[in-house]
């Protein structure tokens, strides 16, 4: 297995989406990549040679923030949202979407499964709706 940043890049894959892998590069920087290490998109990470993983590596580590640097920089940028007290910092804190997608209908993905606010199950109300449970709530 190859190791680019710290990542370990599927072998049978081709170099073009075994970089995506990486957390911080894309599909647009990865041409980049390629062209300035001088690779071919089109090779199996398998088939590279030495010096073209060591030239894949010292642009990813030169010139891109990627995995660790990348996630502590992200979540420092939501820290100070929330502390400054931003709009976007308080969706972000109520674990909302905070780029003005709307919410009534949709945002399940962010909010989680639905939880029904005000209803009481059938079971639930067969029991209060009992003559003893009446006499026990006037008590």
């Amino acid at each position: 297995m190859s190791r680019i940043a710290g990542v370990d890049l599927i072998d049978s894959k081709r170099v073009d989406i075994a970089l995506t892998v990486i957390y911080g590069i894309g599909r647009n920087n990865v041409v980049d990549i390629l062209d300035k290490a001088d690779v071919k998109n089109a090779k199996r990470v398998k088939d590279l040679t030495e010096d073209e993983l060591n030239r894949l590596q010292k642009i990813v580590d030169k010139e891109y923030k990627v995995e660790g640097d990348l996630k502590e920089e992200v979540t420092g940028n939501i820290k100070r949202l929330k502390q400054i007290g931003a709009y976007r910092g308080l969706r972000h804190a109520r674990n909302l979407p905070s780029r003005g997608q709307r919410t009534r209908s949709n945002a399940r993905t962010k909010r989680g499964k639905r939880q029904t606010v005000g209803a009481l199950r059938k079971e639930t109300r067969a029991k209060l709706d009992t003559p003893a449970a009446k006499t026990s709530e006037s008590k």
